[in-house]
């Protein structure tokens, strides 16, 4: 239980729907992270605000030991019975149209068009339109996610609601999440960051809070579909994505240093991420960030060393980077392996850089090789990070030749710089401003 200092869930599970809060409980349990007693009761107040009865129930005969119910939760199996039922008469007209293969062909592009032809024919209206919206939410409640995922779908076809839209559309993502469809998920995560990224919001915070929901609902995506690991870069690393992390959830650069780590394709965006991590030292750091600290800020490699076992213990307890293998649809090398090894390889790189002369025996006893091993290792080293070295065979070293920076580069790189640190304070500002209207 001393890896829970490092669980990220109690700052990730205010931006998910509850729903998707449960994976990452059941995650915690099997890793043993809390007493199993104070999981079991977090799920059970998760539940509260749910039409999940039975699993309630049958988690409160867990946690107490015992066959009995509270009254409270037969009274409320009752209720959710009679409102299922209710919610099914409502939308059965429309349900019933939309089951009919020959009517579906009616359907145009146009949205009034439909609604205009549903009415006149078979007298479908907004009432029953709206009826299938509660339904699918209902029956989402009831963890109906396939249902719940048809409903949102057919709902969002007839639906002229801007708003409503959106709302079916964050639940019709949920519930993909939930039923690990990552295909289908990864396009209504980019359908969603379209609208969130176009959408005109009452206040620019609230479309910061939509980006970050975005990204933490991300996470199951990107940590199982087979290119998740390129395209949480590809998210998070934008800058308005990444100023919504600076500024509200410094915790997921965790991931995102995750992703650089295991991702040689995304190397030229690396060195800007390494100014990011040292900026939000202050505001977030786990052994994941302080491993890349220590080699590229700090060049204390010895420390790097250290961090990397911590980094091994952090990453098999995190729900998203520490999933088994066989849990996942496609064939991988474990996220773990693959990290500690680029891990091993970035410190090689950095200590190769700022050394002009290295001992090819400390570099072999460092690598856990044999001599000839570590040689080719090193040609290898030297041939993809197109270092300007050679290898002494006489005296046993690795000769660097000195590398000093363009000025000009340095100077464009400083200048890079102020728009993120810019666009911080200025949200910082206007954040505390209308906290201030609202007093």
């Amino acid at each position: 239980m001393a890896m829970a200092r490092f669980d990220l869930t109690p700052r990730i599970a205010p931006n998910l729907d509850r729903h998707l809060v449960f994976p990452l409980l059941e995650f915690t349990q099997e890793r043993e992270l809390y007493p199993n007693d104070q999981i079991l009761k977090a799920k059970i107040e998760l539940l509260n605000n749910t039409n999940m009865v039975d699993y309630a129930m049958d988690i409160h005969k867990s946690l107490y030991h015992t066959e009995d119910v509270p009254q409270d939760m037969v009274d409320r199996r009752v209720e959710v019975v009679a409102r299922l039922k209710s919610l099914e008469e409502a939308a059965a007209p429309l349900v019933t149209f939309l089951q009919n293969p020959n009517a579906i062909q009616e359907l145009r592009a146009d949205k009034q068009y439909n609604l205009q032809m549903l009415n006149e024919r078979y007298q479908i209206g907004p009432e029953q339109i709206e009826a299938l919206y509660q339904y699918a939410k209902f029956q989402f409640e009831c963890g109906n996610y396939s249902g719940a995922a048809d409903y949102l779908y057919q709902y969002r076809a007839l639906c002229t609601n801007a708003e409503r839209s959106l709302s079916a559309l964050w639940g019709k993502l949920a519930a993909e999440i939930l039923m690990q469809n990552w295909d289908i998920a990864l396009e209504e995560l980019n359908r969603l960051k379209e609208i969130i990224d176009s959408k005109n919001f009452a206040s620019s915070l609230n479309q910061v809070q939509s980006r970050i929901w975005l990204m933490h609902w991300s996470l199951f995506i990107f940590f199982n579909h087979d290119n998740g690991r390129t395209q949480i870069i590809d998210l998070f690393n934008q800058d308005k994505y990444l100023n919504a992390i600076q500024t509200n959830a410094p915790h997921l650069l965790r991931y995102l240093a995750t992703a650089f780590i295991v991702n040689k394709k995304r190397r030229p965006q690396f060195k800007e991420f390494i100014k990011v991590i040292q900026q939000e030292q202050h505001s977030f750091s786990d052994p994941i960030t302080e491993f890349l600290a220590c080699v590229y800020v700090n060049f204390d490699f010895d420390g790097a060393q250290k961090k990397m076992k911590e980094c091994e213990d952090v990453i098999l307890n995190d729900p998203f980077l520490g999933k088994r293998v066989e849990e996942s649809n496609y064939t991988v090398v474990p996220l773990k392996d693959e990290f500690l090894e680029n891990a091993r390889l970035f410190i090689f790189e950095t200590y190769c850089k700022i050394h002009e002369r290295i001992d090819m025996g400390v570099l072999a006893e460092k690598l856990n090789l044999n001599y000839d091993d570590a040689e080719r290792w090193i040609l290898n080293l030297i041939r993809t990070s197109k270092l300007d070295a050679k290898i002494n065979t006489q005296t046993g070293t690795v000769v660097m030749e000195p590398n000093h920076p363009n000025v000009y580069e340095q100077l464009i790189d400083h200048t890079k710089g102020l728009s993120g640190r810019t666009y911080k304070l200025v949200s910082q500002l206007l954040e505390h401003a209308q906290a201030q209207a609202a007093r």
